[in-house]
């Protein structure tokens, strides 16, 4: 635990991943700095707990997407972290009768279908909302919806087609044995970080930065700031003087909504080991669940969008009723005493995050350089949402650290 300094070279505001890419991309520099994080645990939105003595859950992100292009693998590699390269059990791990294949591959079918025709529209460079590239009267619309808020966070009325054409996605998907927050954590532990101090101002306007906090003020050169849109947008962090341009970007990238539950499973041996249970519901409103995740006996629902947003108002415990009545629907009631419900996400809630990843709104996309650009040389952004390409992942977070430190160190060599 680090004490807070009343004075440091540069200050980086945020110890999920981008704040700690940041600060490993300083710490061979001379500079002093410091990593200030609102919260008590280093990772932000990624965040492992034990649910149960034999239970891994990744609260928060969980898949080292675009694996072969994923700073964290060797950074797994390094700690000694064990990773899993099973297939996700997105596509072809179908469990039992609530989807029968034949369904399954039209549905597959009809989602690629408008997978082309979006990526088609967003080459002539004009943009527009995803989901008028969705075929008219096609059965499956709603349930291509559901897939989109468990990728974008939200509905495909606010994607932008540029956007989703802009994410690089090398359909290599691995996970941490350990958790990913535990991953994130570990890399976090040899770095000089504040806890439970909160920024609520960067005032700019003298030579030096000042910076006042939950735990007093300090003064910095330069300072990087890795806090998700939703903070900025709603001026949680207050610029001084004002940056409206910052201000009105991070509200064209808002956070959309993904939740998970974790569910405990008596008698594991009756499913298969990382396997896919969802049904052919033809509604937006519905979960995904991923049966035995390593092995482990549980089940871990996914729940996005509105949806998720509508389940997270009704309070504590009503994401894993939710999951327990669908998965009831599908495998029958008998399981409903085999079901207990361990520990469920709430993101829109929590105060530091308000909401799991960014989408940029149609229209917007160009806004993430926007948030990204360095400010008069001394004030620097980071955060997935910055990332031009692999936006609401946890190593585009961490790669848009590195890239802030790079620029700090530029603004000093000149």
């Amino acid at each position: 635990m680090t004490s807070l300094p009343s004075s440091v070279d540069v200050v980086i505001i945020g110890a999920g991943a981008a704040g700690l890419g940041a600060a490993h991309g300083l710490k061979d520099s001379g500079l002093s700095f410091v990593v200030l994080e609102a919260r008590d645990r280093a990772g932000g939105r990624g965040h492992t707990v034990m649910a149960a003595p034999d239970i891994v859950f990744d609260v928060g992100c969980g898949w080292l997407h675009s694996a072969d292009k994923n700073s964290f693998v060797k950074i797994a590699e390094d700690l000694n972290f064990e990773i899993d390269r099973t297939l996700p059990p997105w596509r072809e791990r179908a469990y039992g009768k609530a989807f029968p294949q034949e369904e399954r591959a039209d549905f597959i079918r009809s989602l690629d279908e408008f997978y082309d025709r979006a990526w088609d529209a967003a080459q002539t460079g004009k943009d527009a909302p995803a989901d008028r590239y969705l075929e008219p009267g096609n059965r499956w619309n709603p349930m291509i919806d559901a897939i989109s808020t468990y990728v974008n966070g939200v509905e495909l009325d606010r994607v932008s087609i540029s956007d989703m054409d802009a994410y690089e996605d090398t359909n290599l998907n691995w996970r941490v044995r350990r958790g990913y927050g535990a991953l994130m954590a570990a890399h976090g532990a040899p770095l000089p970080i504040a806890f439970n101090c909160a920024v609520t101002l960067i005032d700019h306007s003298a030579r030096r930065l000042r910076i006042e906090t939950s735990q007093g003020t300090l003064t910095a050169d330069k300072a990087i700031v890795t806090v998700p849109t939703n903070l900025i947008a709603e001026e949680e962090i207050r610029f001084q003087p004002a940056l409206p341009e910052k201000v009105d970007a991070a509200a064209h990238l808002p956070l959309g909504l993904a939740d998970k539950v974790m569910i405990a499973l008596a008698e594991p041996e009756a499913l298969p080991k990382d396997g896919n249970l969802r049904g052919a519901t033809m509604r937006t409103e519905m979960g995904t669940y991923h049966l035995r995740p390593f092995g482990q006996p549980c089940i871990e629902g996914f729940f996005g969008g509105r949806f998720a947003r509508q389940l997270e108002d009704a309070g504590d415990g009503a994401i894993a009723a939710a999951g327990i009545d669908e998965i009831a629907s599908f495998l029958g009631n008998d399981i409903r005493r085999k079901l207990k419900p361990l520990r469920e996400s709430r993101w829109a809630h929590d105060p530091y995050a308000r909401g799991s990843y960014s989408h940029a709104l149609p229209g917007h996309s160009g806004e993430r350089a926007v948030l990204a650009a360095p400010v008069d040389g001394r004030l620097f952004f980071a955060g997935e949402a910055t990332s031009p390409n692999f936006f609401s992942t946890a190593h585009g977070a961490r790669d848009s650290g590195e890239r802030a430190a790079r620029e700090v160190l530029g603004a000093i060599a000149r």
